[in-house]
């Protein structure tokens, strides 16, 4: 196998995985219903769109792959092995949010959980990770980033997620 050949193996499958998934997303979502509700748009329709998104990505990678793969694709940064203290960092957040979404609201399960993801994240690129200063900038951003999400799902498009306190804002 050539050199171009066997980069593209990978890239292709890549691809072929994507477009499988988006394929796989758009049966899904022919059984949802369509009836237009609120705005116009019935349940269906973002299914339909993040298929329609998958599918042409996932083609999009094949056609690249099959024309000669990406070509001025830089060689991977970062170690030739992956660090598994990030991962139980990203794990302890992801697992931490399931346990305590119900406990103590949406907002500040999903922020410990971007905390604990920053912390693993950081520690694996070598970067200050402990510091006081640092836990609590990635805290705040944490919040910042959390609490418009729960703010759009619960009061713009009326879904209901796990509060901290019965008023709908924390």
């Amino acid at each position: 196998m050539t050199e171009s050949a066997s980069h593209r193996t990978p890239q292709a499958l890549v691809g072929g995985l994507v477009l499988l998934v988006g394929l796989g997303l758009a049966f899904g979502a022919l059984s949802i219903p369509g009836e237009a509700g609120y705005g116009g748009v019935g349940p269906n329709f973002l299914p339909w769109v993040v298929a329609g998104v998958l599918t042409l990505c996932g083609a999009l990678i094949l056609r690249e792959a099959f024309t000669g793969g990406f070509r001025d694709m830089e060689p991977p940064s970062g170690a030739p092995r992956g660090w598994w203290p990030g991962l139980v960092w990203v794990s302890a957040g992801m697992l931490a949010n399931a346990a305590l979404i119900t406990t103590v609201g949406f907002v500040l399960s999903c922020a410990l959980t971007y905390l604990l993801a920053v912390q693993g994240l950081r520690r694996a690129q070598g970067q200050a990770a402990g510091v006081p200063r640092v836990l609590l900038a990635d805290l705040l951003t944490g919040l910042a980033i959390s609490a418009p999400v729960y703010w759009m799902f619960t009061k713009f498009l009326g879904i209901n997620l796990p509060g901290l306190t019965g008023t709908g804002w924390i």
